[in-house]
């Protein structure tokens, strides 16, 4: 094991010191001219957060007894059917940390799935999302709680692991290990290090973990750009810090589209591309119909929650209680698990706008 750990301190926010602690010199942050040329080189990036819907979180999406390439494959081709070009998946550290070798060749296979689809893919290192209540760990994830959106969603790496700086050894060692194999992988579209980082109650506290995966990131080279996505408070200090820290500007954005446009305008003012990494929540007006276009508009690369409805229940409001029937209006999600659109209108704006590329 590499064991290089790196941190990297923002304005007004320092991590502790690690024992042991080795700086590397690593890569800096892209040049606006470099970043803006990485992403006028290639297609207009839109596409979808994805887990197959057999999957109820990322460790049963990976971990081998639960993975599930047959179904991934086809939901792919529903993706692909759109005219969708990448994907943004959410890996899990207690994957790798149980079984590093066995992840990696499953990433593989979902990689050759995506690519076999001209799909690209955003991996997911770390997430403070903890919307099951408890800390990740493999084995068997259980089955979702009826009427609960996202009832089984673990963190990575755990939200006490954090801030447990006696983890962070092993933490860098697999931010080294998942970027550095795939450092010159053209299949890979960007390294998207930390979602959501300070959900789940931490707040700032989750901050250096944030700065720390830069610095491992940026230490083996890659080729292609680091984000880590804006999700609340777009103008504080926490949130100016990842704008500052990142390649390419990335946000979510569940709002209707008057505020979305004010969105986009505020972070294109960064003078870099800009992402929208989640978006999709009709009952916000956050439509297919009232947002793809303005991304379109915009330019600006975006990906949808989700695919298909399925064990993650993404498709039930987040305020969803148990027991609850199934809404008449989707939150999230586009595709029945049998494929059927749940809404063919919308189908056809996917499949009208992207096919104007």
């Amino acid at each position: 094991m590499i064991h290089a750990i790196v941190v990297m301190s923002g304005v007004g926010f320092s991590a502790d010191p690690v024992p042991g602690e080795v700086r590397a010199a690593g890569s800096e942050r892209w040049t606006p001219q470099r970043v803006h040329a990485w992403y006028h080189a290639a297609p207009w990036p839109v596409g979808c957060n994805y887990l197959p819907s057999s999957a109820i979180n990322d460790i049963e999406m990976w971990q081998a007894d639960t993975f599930d390439p047959e179904t991934i494959a086809r939901e792919l081709d529903w993706a692909q059917s759109l005219g969708m070009n990448a994907v943004r998946v959410f890996l899990n550290y207690v994957v790798w940390r149980d079984d590093p070798d066995g992840l990696k060749a499953r990433f593989e296979r979902f990689l050759s799935i995506a690519s076999e689809r001209a799909m690209r893919v955003m991996p997911v290192l770390f997430d403070d999302c903890a919307f099951g209540g408890r800390e990740p760990e493999t084995g068997p994830q259980g089955d979702p709680t009826p009427g609960i959106h996202n009832s089984g969603w673990v963190p990575s790496p755990g939200l006490a692991r954090v801030v447990d700086h006696g983890v962070w050894p092993d933490l860098a060692d697999y931010v080294v290990d998942i970027v550095g194999a795939h450092a010159h992988d053209d299949r890979i579209l960007i390294w998207d290090l930390y979602n959501e980082p300070g959900n789940s109650g931490m707040g700032e506290k989750s901050l250096p973990l944030a700065e720390a995966a830069f610095a491992w990131a940026r230490g083996v080279g890659p080729d292609q750009p680091l984000t880590v996505g804006v999700w609340t408070d777009f103008r504080g200090a926490m949130s100016r810090r990842l704008v500052a820290l990142s390649d390419v500007v990335s946000f979510h954005g569940y709002e209707g589209p008057t505020r979305m446009g004010e969105l986009l305008r505020d972070l294109e003012a960064h003078g870099r591309p800009v992402l929208c990494t989640e978006w999709l929540h009709r009952a916000n007006g956050n439509t297919v119909g009232a947002i793809l276009p303005l991304f379109e508009a915009h330019r600006a690369g975006c990906f949808n929650w989700g695919l298909v409805a399925g064990r993650t229940q993404t498709y039930l409001p987040w305020e969803s209680r148990a027991g609850d029937p199934p809404p008449s209006l989707w939150q999230h999600d586009l595709f029945h698990p049998d494929g059927t659109p749940y809404r063919d209108d919308e189908i056809a704006v996917f499949r009208r706008i992207l096919a104007r590329g």
